[in-house]
């Protein structure tokens, strides 16, 4: 286990446990659902779905949105910078690798966009503290629990889907913290143990009850610590019991990719109303260190990762149809690359980095934030300056498309005094 796995996990026993109860070969699960665990939507929630995705490694927001108006672009990216009659929706300055095709419809309609020169005010070039220290959003501080799970906290307690990860059985340190969430790899396979997805209803509904009063009798009495994740996590059984009843079916087709298949769980859940409110997905797979590839080539690493990010993204965006209006996503990574490109054909790790946003209410269709520039003397140690904190971003989404209070305990010790318009009200 990795630093970051094992750092991950420990900051949720909670969901630990909430899969354990839920997946394990050895432990069956069931039992009776507290009161506060419900499937409908909490009324007094009426903000959008946040969608983070996290883009794992070192995203390269420099060959991703482009900017080929500065001149020293090409000089340092000479072999795999992506020259301006290759880019996609090119302004006088930016312009999107031809990988992006997919989200052009929506760059166009105004659903996509992207901040630039985005970093931390404390950058790091390793992964895991990196990681961390975005998660968390908390710099210079003893805060150790994520701004998303402190954001949640200033909510009203909401149904058992109110948080969830889907796609890996660990959260998001953002999610790291005292308030509940649930981590899952998919619906399918998210079922009482003994009890797949594929079992005749008839014998699953009565085992189900079965198991229903045996777990409920166990925890009569038992501390909250350890009653609610077996509630937590039954009430999610039950909910994905109920959702599995009935054959989804995606208004486009997806892509085959990881990707796409915890994106096609998400718009399942949004689009059924069972109180979704936050949404932490991963998409590993940006440490480009070396053979990067150029954009001519179709099965270049950066083109085909890419355009799975980009063809998901636009399945996802498609398939929620008139709920892109209630649903916003945002894209982090730990840090971006470094603006040079080293003699092995790809970037080592870097600082400022582009963030992507996509949802009905986004200003997309450009790209927002001061631009630094790439000369030497504007770089940061041959980074990318990252000239905008990244919680600017997050809290004027959090601010205006999901009512959030509270933002100075959400982010604390950021200048939010100012905003970049990135959204609509």
């Amino acid at each position: 286990m990795s630093a970051d796995t094992a750092l991950r996990a420990a900051f949720s026993r909670r969901t630990f446990l909430q899969s354990v109860l839920a997946g394990s070969a050895a432990v069956a699960l069931s039992g009776t659902v507290s009161t506060r665990i419900a499937m409908a939507a909490d009324p007094s929630y009426d903000g959008d779905v946040l969608v983070v995705l996290s883009l794992r490694g070192g995203f390269d927001g420099l060959n991703a949105v482009v900017p080929a108006g500065d001149p020293n672009y090409l000089v340092a990216r000479p072999n795999i910078g992506i020259p301006s009659n290759a880019l996609l929706g090119l302004d006088s300055m930016f312009g999107l690798h031809p990988a992006m095709a997919p989200l052009m419809p929506f760059w166009q309609a105004g659903q996509f966009g992207a901040v630039h020169a985005v970093g931390q005010p404390a950058p790091t070039r390793s992964h895991f503290e990196a990681t961390e220290e975005m998660e968390r959003a908390a710099p210079n501080s003893s805060i150790r629990t994520g701004w998303l799970d402190r954001a949640l906290g200033l909510r009203s307690v909401g149904p058992v889907f109110q948080a969830v990860q889907l796609g890996d059985s660990l959260p998001t340190l953002a999610l790291a913290g005292p308030n509940p969430e649930l981590a899952l790899g998919s619906l399918g396979d998210f079922h009482l143990a003994g009890m797949g997805p594929d079992d005749d209803p008839a014998w699953a509904a009565p085992e189900l009850a079965r198991w229903t009063e045996a777990l409920s009798a166990m925890h009569d009495g038992a501390p909250a610590s350890i009653a609610e994740p077996m509630e937590t996590a039954l009430g999610a059984v039950k909910t994905v019991t109920a959702l599995a009843s009935t054959a989804y079916n995606p208004t486009v087709p997806y892509p085959d990719n990881e990707l796409a298949r915890a994106l096609t769980d998400v718009a399942r859940l949004i689009k059924s109303d069972v109180g979704v409110q936050v949404v932490g997905l991963d998409f590993d797979g940006w440490d480009m260190h070396d053979g990067m590839g150029t954009f001519d080539q179709a099965d270049s690493w950066m083109s085909t990762q890419l355009r799975d990010l980009s063809a998901s993204l636009a399945a996802f965006a498609t398939d929620l149809g008139s709920r892109i209006n209630t649903t916003t996503m945002v894209t982090m990574s730990e840090f971006g690359r470094r603006v040079e490109e080293n003699a092995s054909g790809g970037v080592d790790h870097g600082h400022g980095n582009a963030m992507l946003l996509l949802g009905g209410k986004v200003n997309g269709g450009r790209v927002h934030g001061q631009w630094p520039g790439l000369a030497a003397d504007m770089l940061d140690d041959g980074d990318l300056a990252g000239v905008t904190d990244f919680r600017l971003v997050l809290a004027e989404i959090m601010r205006k498309r999901c009512g959030q209070a509270g933002l100075a305990q959400v982010f604390p010790g950021a200048d939010l005094s100012s905003e970049l318009g990135v959204v609509r009200a």
